[in-house]
């Protein structure tokens, strides 16, 4: 139907939302009534069925405070070819998920649907085909208002949605939302990449890289839901308290099978109680570690000098030793995991055995090959060849024993990184060792030089500047066989290993031929802010293009000097009348501060009687203020924020390159506006 003047449209849509929600519920008590009893063999099928029919159940919860559309679309002409010429366009209402009424008749396309796409894609400059586009506003879960693009009116001027502006700007209080009404077309266009390649998003603060990361996930969850069901999916986040703030995403947009884990969680195959100094860490994360442990885990062959004689009923079979030494050589050469190698040894030494038989006549079979890979005299030759490897072991040794080490690194890794690796009192036992999450990974990569690691259909990685080598071909083990999408910001990577390029981040991946997407259009971040981070960018990441964002928030940025003589309660006091300042706006604040200075200043506040929450914890009406040690601010963000001692947060990191990409992540959490109190003179890139 064409659009016709209508009498009350926001009444007509509010119609149609209570129809899609009452026909969602129709369908979900249609699931819930299904009787599964008549349609199954046996009580596995019944499991598994009644396990999907759950999930079903589960996924089509009607969330109150989520709208079930967000957009209508009006086609010019039947989307497909099959109808018959000058049919009249259909209307199509886009949500989250496909809703239909009782004759099967869609109310609610699917976002990722292909008819969705003109919502996210289409221009004035390229309609594709759309009469008009309305966006929906929502207060709370009531439809409040609506928004019309005439796309295909050539007298209407090309303007940026006020819908869409007011739902980026919307105070954010409680969990990340999702964002699936505001994509926009560079955005869409990573969303709906296939699921073969690999993508990496270089995404500036604001520019909304993590909400592209995992509405990729559910869009490939959508498009190619049989593979990644078989296969798996997985999100890598850098801590928990993020992990946390992004899980409410991916359910809401119909999502239930994704596994979320940080790097230590995939590793964890020892209990991590150490901790590294930045020399050490910067040497166990390097590459050049793979190469040394690779040959650490090989130096356990030794080739065989005695030949092996099998005892059977009253003959005698000798495989002399030269011949054991070329099977060996063999294996070695092959390259393929070590465990694999030592499980087709004896099998191996059997077969020279029964090629003895046949030609003394004998006629085995495989039962004998069996029965001889079996036989003492192989198992002892195959044990004193190719002894069993354990992992953790072996890195005990590695970092335990200097002569050990330099006979594996050598070459590799100079005198001083070997020192630097080192543990000064060498640890008894794997258990008693205090081992360090980067001696985790080094058992990781060992474990899989053994036998080789479940690798998944697609993982997502998101802060991924961050990553050391080493833990980068720790995810890269994870889906060999998969794709992946890799999301982060060069400018904010805060380790002293931190990636100082996308193309050496991939390699180590193993993903080289991934295409690296920029994001520069920021849309959280006011322009003010955006733009006085953005004078450290040529410092801390030479060569990225500086985040444009179209928030225009004139005074959202301001800069606060106290008096040098005022001390340390001068300067918390500042903060304090700052952050009372930032609480008479509507939203969340966020106190950031260097780690050294938290102290002092929750003293403050628990003078001045204000509540606050750390970290990832949920802002309520009551509580909407969090101090924040500047090291975990990293992915956070809150509507307005309070920056104390710029220089002190720099000061705080092992270097300057560190200290002013912390300083960057601290400058950009602010999505309304942001004050900077300071006492010590600024960074001479601010000031």
């Amino acid at each position: 139907m064409h659009a016709h003047a209508e009498p009350d449209p926001l009444a007509r849509e509010r119609g149609h939302l209570a129809a899609s929600r009452a026909a969602l519920r129709a369908m979900r008590e249609d699931a819930e009534a299904l009787d599964i009893r008549d349609v199954t063999a046996n009580w596995v099928n019944a499991a598994v069925l009644e396990r999907q029919l759950d999930e079903r159940i589960k996924s089509l919860a009607d969330l109150a405070h989520t709208p079930l559309f967000f957009g209508r679309l009006d086609y010019l002409h039947a989307p497909g070819a099959e109808q018959a010429e000058g049919a009249e366009g259909e209307q199509f209402y886009i949500g989250r998920r496909h809703v239909h009424d009782a004759g099967g008749d869609p109310m609610v396309i699917d976002w990722r649907a292909p008819v969705s796409q003109p919502f996210y894609r289409a221009s004035k400059k390229d309609p594709m085909d759309i009469a008009l586009r309305r966006r929906f506003g929502y207060t709370g879960g009531d439809l409040t208002a609506y928004e019309d693009e005439h796309l295909s009116d050539p007298g209407e001027a090309e303007r940026t949605s006020r819908l869409l502006q007011r739902e980026i700007e919307r105070p954010r209080v409680g969990p990340m939302r999702d964002i699936v009404a505001t994509i926009q077309p560079e955005q869409d266009e990573i969303v709906r990449s296939g699921l073969s390649g690999s993508v990496c998003v270089q995404g500036g603060p604001g520019t909304g890289k993590t909400a592209v990361g995992l509405h990729r996930v559910a869009y490939l969850l959508y498009a190619h839901r049989e593979r990644l069901a078989r296969t798996g999916t997985l999100v890598i986040g850098p801590n928990a308290s993020f992990l946390h703030y992004i899980e409410q995403v991916l359910p809401a947009l119909g999502e239930l099978e994704v596994k979320q884990a940080t790097v230590d969680d995939l590793v964890a195959h020892v209990e991590v109680r150490g901790t590294d100094e930045p020399a050490a860490a910067l040497v166990k994360g390097d590459a050049r570690m793979a190469e040394v442990l690779r040959k650490a885990v090989r130096s356990h062959v030794t080739m065989p000098t005695e030949p092996v004689v099998v005892v059977r009923g009253s003959r005698r079979w000798r495989v002399p030793a030269y011949e054991l030494e070329e099977i060996v050589g063999e294996l070695l050469a092959r390259d393929i995991r070590y465990g694999a190698a030592r499980d087709a040894l004896p099998q191996r030494i059997a077969h020279a055995v029964l090629v003895r038989m046949e030609q003394a006549g004998e006629a085995p079979d495989d039962r004998v090959q069996d029965a001889v890979a079996r036989n003492a005299a192989v198992k002892a030759a195959v044990k004193a060849v190719w002894p069993p490897v354990d992992p953790a072991k072996l890195v005990l040794r590695l970092l335990s024993d200097a002569d050990f080490l330099a006979a594996h690194a050598g070459g590799i890794l100079s005198e001083e990184e070997q020192k630097a690796v080192l543990w000064a009192k060498p640890a008894r036992s794997v258990k008693s060792a205090k081992w360090s999450a980067a001696d985790a990974v080094l058992i990781d990569e060992a474990t899989d030089l053994v036998s080789r690691t479940h690798s998944l259909g697609h993982v997502v990685l998101d802060e991924a500047q961050d990553l050391s080598p080493m833990q980068y071909r720790a995810v890269g083990r994870r889906c060999t066989t998969g794709s992946a999408t890799v999301l982060g910001d060069l400018a904010q990577g805060t380790t002293p290993w931190a990636t100082r390029s996308w193309d050496e981040a991939l390699r180590h991946l193993g993903k080289d031929g991934a295409v690296v997407e920029e994001l520069t259009a920021g849309f959280r971040v006011p322009r003010e802010v955006i733009a006085y981070a953005s004078r450290l960018l040529p410092d801390i990441a030479p060569g990225l293009t500086a985040v444009d964002s179209v928030r225009e928030a004139p005074g959202s940025l301001a800069v606060r000097r106290v008096d040098d003589g005022a001390g340390v309660e001068g300067l918390d006091a500042a903060c304090l009348e700052a952050c009372a300042e930032s609480l008479r706006q509507e939203g969340s604040i966020g106190l950031i501060a260097a780690d050294a200075r938290i102290p002092s200043l929750a003293g403050a506040l628990a003078a001045a009687g204000i509540t606050y929450l750390s970290p990832g914890e949920e802002t309520t009406p009551d509580t909407r203020l969090t101090l924040v040690p500047a090291s975990l601010a990293k992915g956070l963000e809150y509507d307005y924020v309070v920056l104390d001692e710029p220089a002190a947060v720099v000061d705080g990191e092992p270097d300057e390159r560190t200290g002013l990409r912390r300083l960057y992540v601290a400058l950009t959490r602010a999505v309304s506006g942001l004050i900077v109190v300071h006492a010590d003179d600024l960074p001479k890139q601010l000031a």
